[in-house]
């Protein structure tokens, strides 16, 4: 379990800060094989037009591949290292499979070193394993969720994430998302069962404005300070702007809720998340 440390005050930026110190991690290096560069956009499109505010510069960094396929079925794989990753939450682990390829995945709370895990149709309910929704026990911890079969995994993948299964059938899957929403999933879709890595990353406080830099992002003007022209919920007297708070775009932002009504995966949600 990552261990969140309080910095002394030597400095006004640290008298607030706390940090992961990263004990979790038994690699400094990455594999290049499976890296590739990134391309800095600013926040800017195709045509040079911001269209993203508050976003753009921070520390350069490579981008890992990262299986969330899972797709090697029934060929046992060895954890060799875990790592950091710049662009998520979560760690991720160097897997070596028995027939020479390597592979990263994301980070199971409780991975070893050394440790085995496999994914298929039936295997061993052990942490990291992935396997069907057909095949878990309700009640179990999952994570790296997939929605449609063989898309791979989109749900519940960042620091300390996972979903519980409630109840299964024939078809469909009765999932509660760690938002509280308690969905329907087909069965044939695959899950890895256990927590998700970094369960203290929430802990963690930026102290200084200069941090946030590095990770990309820049400072951000509030609305309400903003002139009328600027921003929909700009004017006004002092704090006292008027009119209903709305976005750029002109929707109330205080709970208008702006889910489509005729979504085509409504039919799937039995309980809307958390206000």
């Amino acid at each position: 379990m990552s261990i969140i440390k309080k910095l002394k005050p030597t400095t006004p930026g640290q008298r607030f800060r706390t940090v992961n110190i990263f004990n979790e991690l038994t690699n400094n290096k990455f594999e290049k094989v499976l890296t590739k560069g990134i391309c800095k956009t600013g926040g800017r499109n195709s045509y040079g037009k911001r269209t993203i505010r508050n976003f753009g510069g921070g520390h350069k960094k490579k981008y890992r591949i990262i299986d969330f396929k899972r797709n090697k079925f029934n060929v046992p794989a060895i954890i060799k290292s875990i790592e950091y990753d710049p662009n998520r939450s979560s760690f991720i682990s160097l897997l070596h499979y028995t027939d020479g390829e390597k592979k990263y995945i994301i980070t199971i709370n409780g991975f070893k070193i050394g440790q085995r895990i496999i994914s298929g149709s039936d295997v061993p309910f052990n942490i990291g394993n992935a396997t069907f929704l057909s095949k878990i026990p309700l009640g179990t911890n999952i994570s790296c969720i997939e929605i449609n079969p063989g898309q791979g995994a989109k749900i519940a993948r960042s620091a300390g994430s996972f979903a519980q299964l409630f109840a299964k059938d024939s078809k469909y899957a009765t999932i509660k998302f760690p938002s509280g929403e308690i969905r329907l999933i087909i069965t044939s879709c695959m899950a890895t069962i256990g927590i998700v890595s970094n369960i203290d990353h929430q802990s963690e406080t930026y102290g200084k404005a200069g941090k946030k830099r590095h990770i990309g992002k820049k400072p951000r003007t509030r609305g309400v300070a903003m002139n009328p022209v600027d921003h929909p919920m700009g004017g006004g007297e002092g704090k006292a702007s008027g009119g209903i708070p709305r976005n750029r775009k002109g929707y109330p932002s205080k709970g208008f809720r702006t889910r489509s009504k005729n979504k085509y995966s409504n039919k799937y949600i039995i309980k809307r998340r958390k206000k």
